[in-house]
């Protein structure tokens, strides 16, 4: 989750943005095999790392996830705090609205993680009492048990917590991040702890960096949906719930989509016609298929006071993820919670 402020003018009209998206292609992709085409891939297994209050993109992006059963098997959820949001009960309360809105509250595993930063929590570092051990204990278990995908949708608090708490960490698993401007400065992801983001650098832990880059067409922000397309597309959407569910902006919601809609109309808006990046989204979305985005490699670089430094003789390579296909992305999202098909919880086959 980033929050989504912009000097006035730097992002172009969501109209605009589009065409520029759409002019800078090379033409559709062929659709990569994904586990839900074909019984011969397995699930892709994943713990989901948010801070779930802060934005609505880590609602959408978790509810996806949920809702692509044949797709993602999920190991659980695990929240961290950042400034906007609360403390990490209200984030923790947030995601668990999005699960009960799913019928799956109480069965897929949700943890508590970090609700400082990683210099606050790192100093006197105890390994049996820390902020956020709960989330980073559970992290480290499904890790030495199980093949499982971190996939990250906040600041970096929690997986640095669990490389210091056991740095084997870093080779068995990979680490899926949504965050950073990268090569530019800034992004609230980043900027909420960039010791941990330094932290993970340095680590060996495989690292892919899907990039936000506000106001340009290559990053997550030109993954957008307006307004209007929300009250179109998503009142009714997803399970119905077996208990309604009270907001974080009050009302009682019965489904997700109409969560949905309650969420967008509680945000600020900075282009015409209003809209508003799926960030979080797009990082399930290139697990669950990376045609739908551009990945390539680059020598690690490191933050030095908030600003990327270029390390062009590491050896140490990460995943550098960029220019997405916002409609094939979008069209997938809108068909998914059309047509939901839950993951299955650790009491389930």
């Amino acid at each position: 989750m980033r929050l989504h402020l912009f000097p006035v003018g730097l992002l172009a009209p969501a109209g605009m943005l589009f065409l520029i998206v759409s002019c800078g292609s090379k033409g559709p992709k062929p659709p990569a095999e994904v586990p839900g085409d074909s019984p011969s891939l397995s699930k892709v297994k994943v713990i989901f790392d948010t801070d779930a209050n802060n934005e609505l993109d880590d609602q959408h992006a978790l509810a996806y996830l949920l809702m692509n059963g044949p797709v993602f098997d999920l190991k659980g959820v695990t929240v961290n705090a950042t400034v906007n949001g609360g403390g990490i009960e209200g984030h923790y309360r947030e995601a668990e609205r999005v699960l009960q809105l799913c019928n799956l509250g109480g069965k897929v595993p949700l943890l508590k993680g970090a609700d400082g930063n990683y210099p606050e929590i790192a100093a006197g570092f105890d390994p049996l009492d820390f902020d956020g051990q709960q989330a980073v204990d559970f992290i480290l278990e499904q890790t030495r048990t199980d093949s499982v995908v971190l996939v990250a949708v906040g600041k970096l608090t929690n997986i640095a917590l669990a490389l210091k708490k056991d740095p084997g960490l870093a080779t068995r698993t990979r680490l899926v991040w949504l965050g950073s401007n990268y090569p530019d400065p800034g992004e609230y992801n980043q900027d909420n702890d960039t010791a941990s983001v330094n932290y993970v650098l340095r680590s060996q832990i495989p690292f892919e960096m899907v990039t936000v880059r506000f106001g340009q067409p290559s990053g997550t922000a030109a993954v957008f949906v307006t307004q209007q397309e929300i009250n179109t597309k998503m009142p009714g959407l997803g399970p119905r719930a077996e208990f309604p569910v009270t907001g974080r902006h009050g009302g009682t919601f019965g489904n997700f989509g109409d969560y949905s809609v309650n969420l967008f109309e509680h945000i600020d808006y900075h282009s015409d016609p209003p809209s508003r990046p799926l960030f979080d989204m797009v990082a399930v979305a290139v697990l669950k298929n990376p045609s739908w985005g551009q990945k390539r490699q680059h020598p690690a670089p490191v933050l030095i006071d908030n600003q990327w430094q270029e390390q062009p003789g590491n050896l140490r390579q990460i995943s550098i993820w960029e220019y997405f296909d916002r409609e094939a992305i979008l069209a997938d999202f809108f068909q998914t919670l059309s047509d939901p098909q839950l993951v299955s919880t650790p009491s389930q086959p």
